[in-house]
């Protein structure tokens, strides 16, 4: 355990709470995908392929730390864990608050353009994605690390002189 705590930089205990629950997180989705692909087949199955996707998404995971933490500036590795979490609750949040504007509108699949739909609907989901980036990355303590990267992504959309 010790080895654990100096590799993700925790110094106290209750920053093990992100890797747990980022493993959690991984397992529920390896879980999820493994079932949305196999649903016609025995759970045992299901289990089995779901802890090999955790396995490869976790080493997915992990790849992906070691590139990222050269180019994001946090404190502390476990900050990654962090981090990533604000971005899994984000899009999924940004989805679940979508269809229901899209709804309210008057939108729907069945009234309009099926292509135009669903340019409408990421149209949306982008517009409340920035709004929900910020405020879950200030509900997990860490707000600068989101508003610098919302600045930097809403420059590359063409919104620079706003943010001046």
């Amino acid at each position: 355990m010790e080895k654990f705590k100096k590799h993700w930089e925790i110094q106290h205990n209750w920053q093990l709470l992100f890797p747990f629950f980022g493993l959690v997180i991984l397992g529920y989705s390896a879980f999820k995908i493994s079932n949305a692909i196999l649903q016609d087949y025995n759970l045992v199955f299901i289990i089995i392929a779901a802890l090999v996707l955790f396995f490869l998404l976790l080493k997915l995971t992990l790849f992906i730390f070691k590139k990222l933490e050269k180019k994001w500036i946090l404190d502390y590795k476990w900050e990654m864990i962090r981090v990533f979490m604000v971005f899994a609750v984000t899009g999924s949040s940004s989805l679940f608050v979508g269809r229901p504007i899209i709804k309210l509108i008057g939108i729907t699949k069945e009234n309009l353009n099926p292509v135009l739909y669903w340019i409408l609907f990421i149209i949306i989901g982008l517009i409340f994605y920035q709004i929900l980036l910020v405020t879950f990355g200030w509900l997990f303590g860490q707000f600068k690390f989101f508003w610098e990267f919302e600045k930097k992504m809403l420059s590359r959309f063409g919104f620079k002189r706003f943010l001046d």
